[in-house]
């Protein structure tokens, strides 16, 4: 098992490795000047000024928070609406179209109303990212909870087990693989729905210093900015992850 963990991360950084060779073999080929692309050298230096100047911190911790209050909140309310579509085939048939037809809105399109609706602060920022979260971790919990075996209900029914015991002890714990699958695809859409929030109106955030960096044709902290996204989402994928596996460890047994 550490055999295999090692020549994971050992591959990771030689692809990591090729690739920044590649970028920076590609900017001097072709003579790039910075602002149309800075060489890996240049993108570390500004990383280091904007991270010792506090610049980084500042923003990345403001979008993180709209993150995972937005990833919370559209976990919470998927869960809940989850299961009671999943109880009921009527609530079902007539909130189904409505919330298909939602996911046929690009959430770029309505995020400039939602920032006009509630201002650029925060709030409009917490609320992008629940919409953006909330209709996968629906459909896999509806999905997971649906999933259990009819025999399992039936034993459960014997025992004269009541719904919260029910949902306890035999709903979640079967519904948790597939809750799982949409709480990846949530946590790396959710910093999307941030940054979108950002780009289209905000004074603070990733997406905020993105649009610093393209105004003054700093393409580095453009980079930098972009960067720190994907540290970010990774880092939320792999907290899910590691969740998963703390919380599913009866699975192997």
């Amino acid at each position: 098992m550490m055999e295999k963990k090692n020549s994971r991360f050992t591959g990771l950084l030689a692809a990591l490795l090729a690739f920044v060779l590649g970028w920076e073999g590609l900017v001097r080929a072709l003579s790039l000047p910075a602002f149309i692309l800075p060489s890996p050298l240049q993108v570390g230096e500004r990383f280091g000024r904007a991270l010792s100047d506090g610049t980084l911190l500042r923003h990345t911790g403001a979008t993180l928070l709209e993150v995972l209050s937005g990833l919370a909140a559209g976990v919470l309310l998927a869960t809940l609406l989850g299961y009671a579509l999943s109880k009921s085939t009527l609530l079902e048939n007539l909130l189904q179209p409505f919330l298909v037809a939602s996911q046929a809105i690009p959430t770029v399109a309505i995020a400039p109303l939602l920032v006009i609706w509630f201002g650029p602060g925060i709030f409009s920022k917490i609320l992008i990212c629940t919409l953006i979260v909330f209709f996968p971790v629906l459909v896999n919990t509806v999905v997971g909870l649906r999933a259990v075996p009819p025999n399992l209900r039936d034993l459960m029914r014997s025992l004269r087990a009541t719904r919260w015991q029910t949902l306890h002890l035999l709903e979640l714990p079967a519904a948790l693989p597939v809750l799982f699958g949409g709480l990846r695809i949530g946590a790396t859409l959710s910093v999307i729905g941030a940054v979108v929030g950002e780009l289209v109106g905000a004074d603070r955030g990733l997406g905020f210093l993105i649009n610093v960096g393209r105004g003054q044709y700093d393409t580095a902290l453009v980079f930098v900015g972009v960067i720190t996204l994907v540290i970010l989402a990774l880092s939320l994928y792999g907290a899910v992850i590691w969740l998963e596996k703390r919380l599913l460890r009866w699975q192997a047994a």
